[in-house]
């Protein structure tokens, strides 16, 4: 058999839009990802199997060789650092953006602000870049809630519809970034299974292409 190849998939949103890519890609687990209570999924290929972890994870588990590649978001891919992995790909999935929010009515006190997010290397570049001072505070979720009950006063998060903040009473204010879906790809697997992990790279970027 060939070298085996383990992807790390992402829980939630973004896996979603991944399986529909991995179909097209030709690549597909023999179990429903949805229903079933297994983490580590055998595919239709006897050398790829798949592994289903959360998404802040799924960067640790590549750059550690728990996983030789991975789907991730590059939010979390910016919070992570990227060490001991290459980003590989836009899969063009899970595009959202990521913004600074607050009350839609009611402007930002003067001063240094306190502003709430779990994105904090990304949320700290931001502001420094503009030269503002922020007091960060480190949240996992519910980030609405943090203006609301006076925790915070703004957040930064990923926006998508913007429903959620509209029905707290909150806006998003200024966009920071564009978000989408990575392949990302452990180095040294890269090295020991250059052919197996080539033609599985190749098969995800048909499938890209082939979904635009």
């Amino acid at each position: 058999m060939s070298d085996l190849i383990t992807i790390a998939l992402a829980k939630g949103r973004i896996l979603k839009e991944t399986l529909p890519l991995l179909e097209r890609a030709g690549i597909r687990p023999l179990d429903d990802l949805d229903k079933s209570r297994k983490l580590i999924f055998e595919t239709n290929h006897d050398n790829i199997n798949l592994v289903l972890i959360r998404s802040a994870d799924v960067p640790t588990y590549v750059q550690y060789g728990a996983a030789d590649m991975g789907i991730a978001g590059k939010d979390v891919l910016l919070e992570h650092g990227g060490e001991g992995l290459y980003e590989w790909l836009d899969l063009h999935i899970a595009p959202c953006k990521l913004m600074t929010a607050g009350f839609a009515d009611k402007p930002l006190p003067d001063g240094r602000l306190k502003v709430a997010t779990k994105y904090t290397a990304i949320t700290r570049d931001y502001f420094l870049q503009q030269g503002r001072q922020v007091e960060l505070i480190k949240l996992y979720g519910s980030m609405e809630l943090a203006p609301i009950v006076g925790l915070a006063d703004m957040i930064v998060d990923l926006v998508d519809t913007g429903n959620t903040l509209k029905a707290n009473g909150l806006a998003p204010k200024e966009f920071i970034m564009q978000i989408s879906s990575r392949l990302i790809v452990n180095r040294a697997a890269l090295k020991m299974k250059n052919r197996a992990i080539k033609q599985v790279i190749e098969k995800i970027d048909a499938a890209v292409i082939t979904g635009e």
